[in-house]
This record gives structure tokens, C-alpha cells and sequence, in this order.
């Protein structure tokens, strides 16, 4: 069941959704969970992702990190393809900054407070979502009990904003999903935040999905892998099944 919304942030009014179970367990406390889109944007491929994750028992709140530029798209994963849409995602991309997407958190998790949702709050991330998930679990660590990232790019860079250097304020779980070739986070990358993640004493797990394309969990990406996007599933509704018990 989804409910379209405006949510108030510092910095304006931000589009999302908010998806419920089409069918909850009568008595069953629901979790909360932030899902933070890709570059491609606020789109049907992620509010369909949201409502799989909402029916497995999660009130989840999808948010246009993009609405800082009003209309735009709608775009897929093929519109990288196209130089005018590639050249319009890449500047909302560029100019839609960590910080702002931390201090919009602020506003994400007092919506689904309204939600009277109970426990922890999950987050998780694709792409550029990915570093947003890990982000929001440093800065919200008394909130959120479990972030997870999938094809999440520059997780562990030299930027000055790079997750991997707020691992220290994690207090939560952690689950990385790598795609196994993948530019955005290679392989330096990866043995950097894990080692940033084990000094912090975080719990976490950082998978790598051999074969799979940055991508690769999204159905509207041209690299869509549907096996791929089933083991992530699976990984992911353990995680928060199991994070924020």
C-alpha cells in the first residue's frame, strides 16, 4: 500500500512515498526503514522495490533525493544511453551532496515516526544510495540499528566525505553487497572499509557477487541479473530481520 507525501526538510519539500504491507500480520510490530534511491532517481522501479520490502513487514520510506531540482525524468537504467539524460542525472548526482542527504535524514526519520513505527530504524542504499545509508547510520547511531549497501559506490574514498571515515560513529549493523567488477568500488576500496569498519568494531559483512554489474538489483538497469537480484533480496531481508529484531 503506498501514500504519496511531502516531507519538509531545512532545505524545502521533498517528494516520497511511504509503503506499507498490503497484507500485515494482525499484531505484528512493524520496523521502520529509509530506502535510498540510486542516481537514476525517484522512479517506479524503486517504489516497486519499496513495496517488496514493505510486504515483507517494514514500513518503508522511499525519498526523492533529487527534489532539490524539482521536476525531472522520469529516467531508467537505459537512459544512460541518452547524452542529455545522462548529462541531467549526472549534475543532480554531482550537486546532491552527502551532507544534505544527512541533514535531510533528520525529516525522513521524524516522517516515519508519525508512522508509529517500533525498534530501529533500517536503512539501506543502491549506487549513490549506498553511501547515503552508511552516512545516515554514523550520523543517526542512536536511530539506526542496520545499514545496508548494495553496488554502493565510493564507499571508501579519498573524498573528505567518504563513509569509511565515520565508521567509528556506527553503531549498528552493517551489510556491504559488492558487484563483482565494478569501478565505482574497487577492490582497495573495499579492504579499506573493512578495515575502517573492523577497527570500529562494527558489525558488518561485506559480500562480493561474483559475475554481477553495477546494477545489477535494480530491474530497470540494462545490467539487471534476476538471480543476482534474488540473492540480494534474501541477504537483505535476513539482515533486518535479524539486525532489527
Amino acid at each position: 500500500m503506498r501514500r504519496d507525501l511531502q516531507i519538509q526538510t531545512a532545505d524545502g519539500s521533498a517528494r516520497a512515498a511511504m509503503f506499507r504491507p498490503d497484507a500485515a500480520p494482525a499484531g505484528k510490530a512493524l520496523r521502520g526503514v529509509i530506502l535510498y534511491m540510486d542516481a537514476i532517481g525517484f522512479r517506479a522501479a524503486m517504489a516497486g522495490m519499496a513495496q517488496r520490502l514493505a510486504d515483507a513487514g517494514h514500513v518503508v520510506l522511499l525519498p526523492d533525493l533529487f527534489y532539490r531540482f524539482g521536476d525531472y525524468g522520469p529516467f531508467t537504467g537505459a537512459s544512460f544511453g541518452d547524452d542529455a539524460a545522462r548529462g541531467q542525472i549526472m549534475t543532480m548526482l554531482r550537486e546532491t551532496s552527502q551532507e544534505m542527504t544527512k541533514r535531510d535524514t533528520a525529516a525522513f526519520l521524524a516522517a516515519l515516526d508519525a508512522e508509529t513505527v517500533e525498534g530501529p530504524i533500517g536503512v539501506v542504499g543502491y549506487c549513490m544510495g549506498g553511501g547515503r545509508a552508511l552516512t545516515a547510520a554514523a550520523a543517526y547511531p542512536d536511530r539506526i540499528g542496520a545499514a545496508a549497501s548494495f553496488h554502493g559506490g565510493n564507499l571508501a574514498s579519498d573524498a573528505p566525505d567518504s563513509p569509511h571515515l565515520l565508521a567509528d560513529r556506527i553503531k549498528g549493523r552493517v551489510y556491504v553487497g559488492c558487484a563483482g567488477v565494478d569501478t565505482s568500488f574497487p577492490p582497495e576500496q573495499s579492504a579499506r572499509l573493512a578495515e575502517a569498519l573492523r577497527r570500529a568494531e562494527v558489525d558488518h559483512i561485506i559480500e562480493n557477487y561474483v559475475g554481477m554489474a553495477h546494477g545489477w538489483a535494480v530491474p530497470d538497469h540494462t545490467v539487471y541479473d534476476e538471480a543476482g537480484a534474488e540473492r540480494h533480496w534474501t541477504r537483505l531481508l535476513t539482515f533486518f530481520a535479524e539486525a532489527l529484531a
